[in-house]
């Protein structure tokens, strides 16, 4: 097949790791069309780049010169980088023009990355939560609610404009080389805090893992929501020890006290309003993805925990 012959496939958050290793996977068949409001990325052969924002008039203009046939937007403003108000704007308003775009252009298929932060932590939550639980998290957290805006809007498309075939992926802790999520972001320090009384079951999936499972999510094309995570958990605490991290005990009572705690610490990696999720169990049940598209994560929790314990000994050489 010639370049000109390869479908064109438009990726946002393209200077991402997540975004990087799924432009690799795809590359050789594909011409693939990089957005990323960040920065311009760097492009191979039959790749276009492009810096720009969803609700900017330039990002029209991509439709219009290239014929985009299928869009993955893993392009989601991180919990840590902006305020509130511009997180929303980008990530619930801008995915709001993005699938309007995608419409207007005839884009025959969508793959939409969210969270399992969407379910919210709570005492109550079931011991493995499955699709059809409720999004329980904008009650408990207004800094979480564009993570939930955005899946309700692509599931208003998924159902409206069916032509789309939207995939919406919900992964556990995304981990490993690159990745600088919460979570990653914690493990990769020394210290990490520990509320004192909880150690909450947690899942964890390579960022490999995660790039193969857009990727077959993509090819098989079953559209829909799924969890996607590994069948292994471990305890929070546990986590931090594998990840050769050394825990620093925060009081949990009175139950404001770890909030103003993190709000002094001003630790990115643990967010005051991220408290509840190392208090309570997010267990999502991945069973129906892996059966659904025939997925089986290659990598274990020692193969994620090692990267950020070897990191550790070679910052300390």
């Amino acid at each position: 097949m010639s370049e000109a012959e390869k479908p064109e496939i438009l990726i946002t958050g393209a200077g991402g790791t997540l975004a990087q290793k799924v432009i690799d996977r795809l590359k050789e068949r594909y011409r693939v069309v990089l957005v990323d409001f960040r920065r311009q990325v760097k492009v191979t052969e039959g790749m276009s780049s492009y810096r720009v924002e969803y609700n900017k008039r330039g990002f029209e203009d991509i439709f219009r010169k290239h014929d985009i046939q299928a869009v993955m937007h893993l392009g989601r403003m991180g919990l840590y980088e902006s305020t509130h108000r511009n997180r929303y704007n980008h990530n619930v308003l801008g995915t709001q023009r993005l699938l309007d775009l995608c419409h207007k252009y005839d884009v025959q298929q969508v793959i939409v990355l969210s969270t399992f932060f969407v379910y919210g932590a709570s005492p109550y939550n079931a011991a493995l939560i499955s699709e059809d639980q409720p999004l329980k998290v904008s009650e408990l957290t207004m800094d979480l609610v564009d993570s939930v805006e955005l899946e309700n809007l692509a599931n208003i498309y998924l159902w409206k404009y069916p032509e789309l075939n939207i995939t919406i992926l919900r992964p556990c802790n995304i981990a490993g080389p690159g990745v600088l999520n919460s979570m990653s972001l914690l493990l990769s320090n020394s210290v990490a805090p520990v509320l004192m009384g909880y150690s909450p079951m947690m899942q964890f999936i390579h960022v490999d893992d995660m790039a193969d499972a857009i990727v077959v999510a993509f090819e098989k094309n079953h559209p829909g929501t799924y969890n996607v995570a590994n069948d292994d958990w471990i305890s929070y605490q546990e986590a931090v020890i594998q990840a050769g991290c050394k825990k620093l005990p925060i009081p949990s009572i009175p139950e404001r006290m770890p909030h103003r705690i993190s709000k002094m610490l001003g630790l990115k990696a643990w967010p005051s309003y991220l408290i509840n999720y190392y208090k309570y169990p997010v267990v999502i049940d991945g069973s129906l993805f892996n059966e659904t598209f025939g997925f089986q994560s290659k990598r274990s929790l020692d193969d994620i925990f090692s990267y950020y314990r070897d990191k550790k000994s070679l910052n300390a050489l």
